[in-house]
Order: structure tokens, then C-alpha cells, then sequence
């Protein structure tokens, strides 16, 4: 018997595994240094409010529909809950903005009276109505994404701005801006 025949491999092929692994690390590095964006915008924009009518969240205060928001002036629409920690980082900014005579409302999403009771005790209270969004339908209807999340809404019920995450002191000027917009 005679003995296998051994051909000799080329030398790139010696650094192949090599070449491999560094092409593999860059990728990884380019992708932690540029994340993608991970915000998911609604569809809605320039569209008018879905049609809901959500129950009351609070025993004394109205709940909230659709018809509620297109009165003929521009609405804010909070998304929120008691559990949310960055709702609490944005209510002194919903409270300077219902301050300035901004109308707001909102959508407590799977939520409890007691619970919600304690958060508008503890951060103020800046909604003229709110609405019990139990199951999260309406918040999905509206195409978000999660809590916070901010509506403008002109007066005629469109969807003119949508604010993903809590509003920030930086925030607050350009807001007012796109109330401005929509009263236009």
C-alpha cells in the first residue's frame, strides 16, 4: 500500500482563519459604535386620531374619546403610567406646559386608581382628562411604542408631531412650537 499523497496548501490559506476573525470584529465594532436607531415612529402623522372612547381612570374626573380631542384647538395627548419612571421626569414639563394654557390629556396605560392617584398626588396633575387604557389597545391603536409618549394633535383630531420618550426642559420650546404649527 502505498502512502497517501499529501498536496501542499497555498499560504494564504494559513491566514484565512485569521483574515476571517478580523473581518468578523470589525463588524461587531462598527455595529456598538453606530447602534441602530430603535425608535419605532407611528404611521399616523397627518392622519386623524384613531376613534376610541376609553373609560375614566379617575373616578372623579371624565374619561377620554376621540371626540374628546377635536374641539377646533390643538391638544397634547400623554401616554403614561404610574409605573413609568421617565413620566415622572417629565411632569414638571407637562405641568409648566398646562400652565401656559396648553390643554393635555391623557392615557393611563395598565394602570390602577390607587396607583395613579399616588403618581398625580406626588408629581401634580396637569391632565383635564385622562383615560383608563387597561389593555393597551389604544395606545397600539395610536402606533406606540411604549411609555412616555406625546401627541400633538390639531383641532381638527390629525396627528401633527408625535414625541417618543419623556419630555425634557430642552423639549418644552419646541412643543409649543408644534402647537403653534397645528393651530395654524
Amino acid at each position: 500500500m502505498s502512502p497517501p499523497v499529501r498536496t501542499k496548501a497555498p499560504a494564504w490559506a494559513i491566514w484565512l482563519p485569521l483574515g476571517l476573525f478580523l473581518a468578523f470584529a470589525a463588524l461587531v465594532t462598527i455595529g456598538l459604535l453606530r447602534p441602530a436607531d430603535r425608535t419605532v415612529a407611528s404611521t399616523l402623522i397627518g392622519k386623524p386620531m384613531p376613534a376610541f372612547a376609553l373609560p375614566p381612570a379617575l373616578p372623579d374626573r371624565p374619561g377620554l374619546g376621540s371626540a374628546d380631542i377635536a374641539t377646533g384647538k390643538p391638544h397634547l395627548v400623554n401616554i403614561f403610567a404610574s409605573w413609568c419612571i421617565p413620566c415622572r421626569v417629565e411632569a414638571p414639563q407637562l405641568r409648566a406646559l398646562a400652565g401656559a394654557g396648553v390643554p393635555i390629556v391623557g392615557i393611563s396605560v395598565r394602570d390602577s386608581t390607587e396607583a395613579l392617584t399616588g403618581f398625580l398626588k406626588e408629581n401634580g396633575d396637569p391632565y383635564q382628562r385622562i383615560g383608563a387604557d387597561d389593555d393597551g389597545k389604544v395606545q397600539l391603536a395610536l402606533g406606540s411604542s411604549g411609555v412616555p409618549e406625546t401627541y400633538v394633535i390639531d383641532g381638527r383630531g390629525v396627528i401633527r408631531y408625535q414625541h417618543i420618550g419623556e419630555i425634557r426642559p430642552e423639549h418644552v420650546a419646541m412643543i409649543l412650537a408644534k402647537l403653534q404649527e397645528a393651530s395654524q
